[in-house]
């Protein structure tokens, strides 16, 4: 068991560190203001560099890399800010990797190699209306004939919806209750029938794009299925990879923060000393330097143990469980340590706050994740219903 990292993941963290710090806050700064996505150019720019698609096979237009090194690269976008990182996210553990792994040779290399090259941008349509923690709830429906399939429905919280240039649609592919009738097809943008509803007006994730889509009769070729019916086990195989995704973005964020307070803590003068010299503050550092440190291990080891195929869902659970609760609190007590200045929109630690508390609603509530550590402890899901 080793904890180190090898000299090539340190030179891509470090590459991926310096361009972010160096030449992404400006553009940051610009996002949250304006609540705008990552531009095309700046797209094409990062899949120039390398930055998307790092766990892709080479095949497809990617590094070919492991979790961990798309992780690293991860994390320090996302010390610069979410939106910054987003395309990061979405093209190394989000609904890309469920193309890579169940899609068709076609859609694959039609889709998968553009979105490496900063030319496309792929989401995932999970939500509804009525179907949020209660995900095989779903009525969006896919039904399919020779030519492909049809779908009607309506989905909501789609990070990248009306923005993105594909989706990844969780869809009733059949009349079996529950999971047995779900699977999901790939949609372009542009499809006759697919249209968006305003943008939503969040609390964080400024810079990243979301609205309800609407599906009237949308047709797509029958290429364009990803499972079909019965396949949402291995769709959230998939997903259980987008929950360290997830538990990232939290923990960078939360890395930031850290790093603000540290700072600061050392620049400080009350009462004619560094407010670090005060054990009240000592003892804040120390606590969230900690959880800092748990989280990345637990998010390191769901991620190395799945180099190989795909995070378990107990593993991948307790990474965004526990990522999801640090980050809020270690992004409200380095506020605190900054005070005034911490509460300022100047200085960037609500926003930090407002994005850290985002991530543990999306991609799985907190108390679902600990439903879902519950379930792989007793070897059985648990009736929500009954």
């Amino acid at each position: 068991m080793d904890f180190s990292y090898t000299n090539d993941q340190l030179e891509l963290q470090e590459t991926a560190r310096k361009f972010a710090q160096n030449e992404l806050a400006d553009l940051a700064k610009e996002l949250e203001e304006k609540n705008e996505p990552v531009p095309h150019d700046w797209l094409k720019r990062y899949g120039e560099l390398g930055f998307l698609g790092i766990n892709i096979s080479e095949e497809y237009g990617g590094l070919g890399l492991g979790n961990i090194e798309a992780l690293l690269v991860l994390e320090e976008f996302v010390k610069v800010s979410a939106a910054v990182a987003f395309p990061v996210f979405e093209s190394s553990v989000g609904p890309v990797r469920a193309l890579e792994h169940f899609g068709s040779e076609a859609v694959k290399k039609r889709i998968i190699p553009a979105v490496c090259r900063g030319e496309k941008i792929v989401a995932v349509c999970m939500s509804e209306p009525e179907a949020g923690s209660a995900l095989t709830d779903l009525t969006t429906k896919a039904v399919k004939s020779d030519n492909g399939y049809t779908i009607n429905g309506q989905k909501r919280w789609c990070s990248g919806g009306g923005h993105a240039d594909g989706y990844v649609v969780y869809s009733r592919m059949s009349d079996a209750p529950g999971a047995k009738g779900i699977g999901a097809v790939f949609v372009e943008k542009g499809t006759k029938g697919l249209t968006f509803g305003e943008r939503e007006q969040l609390m964080g994730f400024r810079g990243v794009p979301s609205a309800d889509i609407f599906f009237d009769d949308v047709e797509v070729p029958l290429e364009n299925e990803i499972v079909p019916a019965g396949g949402f086990p291995k769709l959230m195989e998939a997903f259980d990879l987008e929950r360290c995704g997830n538990a990232t973005m939290c923990l960078g964020i939360a890395q930031a923060a850290f790093d603000h307070a540290l700072e600061y803590s050392q620049e400080r003068k009350q009462f004619g000393k560094p407010i670090v010299d005060f054990q009240a503050i000592q003892i804040k550092l120390a606590e969230m330097a900690m959880k800092l440190e748990a989280s990345r291990l637990l998010i390191h080891r769901a991620a190395q143990q799945a180099n190989d195929g795909l995070p378990s869902l107990k593993d991948s659970s307790l990474a965004k469980c526990f990522a999801n609760e640090i980050s809020r609190d270690v992004c409200g007590v380095a506020l605190q340590v900054l005070g005034a200045y911490g509460y300022s929109k100047s200085y960037g630690m609500e926003q930090r706050l407002r994005d850290s508390w985002g991530w543990g609603i999306a991609g799985g509530t907190i108390d679902i994740q600990k439903v879902n550590i519950a379930s792989a402890l007793v070897g059985r899901r648990f009736n929500q219903r009954g």
